[in-house]
This record gives structure tokens, sequence and C-alpha cells, in this order.
């Protein structure tokens, strides 16, 4: 086996395969989610251990989530 193919040999690059991203996306987007409502139920006691940034973490997820939906469902209009 070699590692180097001249060009001539080559086969042609295989074409970039569609994929749809939502689902993904709604599920990673769900889970944020579902983390912000549990931060926000137990926010005193995260806050007091020091950890309120989980709570905007979680917040800064669930908004970078919608907005990767709503770029790809604009984007798959086009």
């Amino acid at each position: 086996m070699r590692l180097w193919l001249k060009d001539s040999e080559r086969r042609p690059d295989p074409l970039p395969a569609r994929t749809d991203a939502r689902a993904a996306l709604l599920t990673g987007t769900v889970a944020w989610l579902l983390a912000l409502t549990a931060t926000l139920i137990w926010r005193d006691q995260i806050t007091a251990a020091g950890l309120g940034w989980w709570v905007w973490c979680a917040m800064i997820g669930v908004v970078l989530g919608l907005l990767a939906l709503l770029w790809v469902q604009l984007r798959r209009r086009r």
C-alpha cells in the first residue's frame, strides 16, 4: 500500500453529504433548557456554593442553540 498517489491515479473526491443538523441542535438545546430549569430550581444553593455562573452558562447554551436552529432553518430555505 502506498501513501501517496499520482494525480492521474486518484479517484475524484466524493460530493459532500447532505445532512440535517436540526435534530442534533434541537436535542442539545433541550438539554441546555433542562439544565437551565434545574439551575433555576436550585439557584440559591448553586449561588451559595459559588457556582452562580452555571445559570448563565445554561442560558447562553439555550440562546446559542436557538440561534443555531434559526440559522440552519434559514440556510435550508435557500
